[in-house]
């Protein structure tokens, strides 16, 4: 528990901020959107990497989430959830470790688009282990699964999978990661249906053949946001939402008063002749990410949110130092020596990823600088 009279003012710098109003309000935002549209949340959790903001999130729904690593999974099933979803290709030194949590009664589901490793899975499969897998489709983000429109060797790695004793092929899966290069919503909108007609095809093709496919699951954060029609998906794995950055604002999914995250950072040096101060949170507590640059070039490595100063942006990093400046001369009164910043992130799930909580706020129940609640985390591989 949170000592209720500590304020992020008093925090060693750099330090995790979460608004949990604003978490709240995005997490009911998206809840909402789903239910009514009768398809399943399947949050994807790499995220938060907090066992407090899934539960949160899954609140109301059946409980399934998505994790990009093992830690994860375990962390997840150690606190209680069930149905997870490791969305990154397995290798087969890997399976070892999944059989090692679905023997604890969780139903991991792992992912590939490759046949080696089908084949790898059905002969593990054959000495007594289970698996649940899904087969990843490329619907034009570039980064990983059979590319769609051909969807080579979809059928083949169904088949091995399909007909191997104690092996679930539990569906088809896609990431529409080519939505964060839209700003605007039709844009977003167009890619969203790309991914809904890809994913669906490649579920219409196995049935076609006589497999099974009951999951069709699709979704990113813009694509969950924007797009116009959900038929034949069954389920979505949007992550982002839960805190939104620099980024999402940028590309329209969300607005600015929508950012639950921010990151406290110590003023340590004014350098008048360059416009510039330096404060105490460098690459390693902001990231390097400059996503938000491609339609918000002056986003730097995030947005100085408070104190209020028209366009202050942290401009250049080194390890432990962010250089912060403005295209008008700085209003140094503001910011002394010694005084705290928050910095808004470019990329939430990457800056989140630097610390072992989150420093948890409320600005409709509390001040917005008394500290609620804290949070962890899990990090790692």
């Amino acid at each position: 528990m949170a000592d209720m009279t500590q304020t992020i003012d008093s925090l060693p710098t750099p330090a995790l901020i979460l608004d949990r109003a604003i978490l709240r309000r995005n997490l009911a935002r998206m809840s909402r959107k789903l239910s009514a549209a009768g398809v399943h949340l399947r949050p994807h959790v790499k995220t938060a990497k907090s066992l407090d903001i899934a539960r949160m999130a899954t609140a109301g729904h059946d409980g399934r989430i998505t994790v990009s690593t093992l830690a994860e999974a375990r962390y997840f099933a150690g606190g209680g959830f069930k149905d997870i979803f490791y969305a990154v290709g397995i290798v087969p030194s890997k399976l070892a470790a999944v059989t090692a949590l679905r023997r604890t009664g969780v139903n991991l589901r792992v992912l590939t688009d490759n046949l080696v490793v089908a084949r790898a899975i059905a002969e593990a499969a054959r000495g007594g282990d289970d698996f649940s897998v899904l087969v990843e489709i490329d619907s034009g983000a570039g980064r990983a699964g059979l590319p769609w429109p051909e969807l080579p060797g979809l059928l083949d790695i169904a088949r091995v999978l399909h007909d191997a004793p104690n092996v679930d092929l539990a569906g088809v899966m896609t990431h529409g990661g080519h939505s964060y290069h839209e700003n605007s919503a039709e844009g977003i909108a167009r890619v969203a249906e790309q991914e809904r007609t890809a994913v669906v095809d490649a579920a219409t093709r196995l049935r076609a053949a006589g497999i099974p496919c009951p999951i069709v699951s699709a979704g990113s954060t813009p694509t969950t946001t924007h797009g116009r029609s959900v038929e034949g998906i069954t389920e979505m794995r949007p992550g982002v939402y839960v805190f939104n950055d620099l980024d999402q604002v940028g590309i329209g999914s969300c607005g600015a008063g929508d950012m639950a995250l921010s990151v406290m950072a110590s003023v340590i040096g004014h350098y008048p002749h360059r416009n510039q101060l330096l404060i105490d949170a460098g690459a390693l507590a902001l990231s390097k990410d400059i996503s938000a640059q491609e339609f918000m070039p002056r986003a730097g490595y995030g947005f100085v949110a408070d104190p209020p100063v028209e366009e202050l942006a942290v401009v250049a990093c080194s390890q432990e130092h962010g250089f912060v400046g403005a295209e008008k001369p700085l209003p140094w009164a503001k910011l002394a020596i010694g005084s705290r910043l928050r910095v808004l992130p470019n990329h939430a799930c990457i800056t989140a990823a630097a610390y072992d909580r989150y420093h948890v706020v409320d600005s409709e129940e509390s001040d917005g600088r008394t500290i609620v609640a804290t949070y962890d985390r899990i990090n790692g591989w």
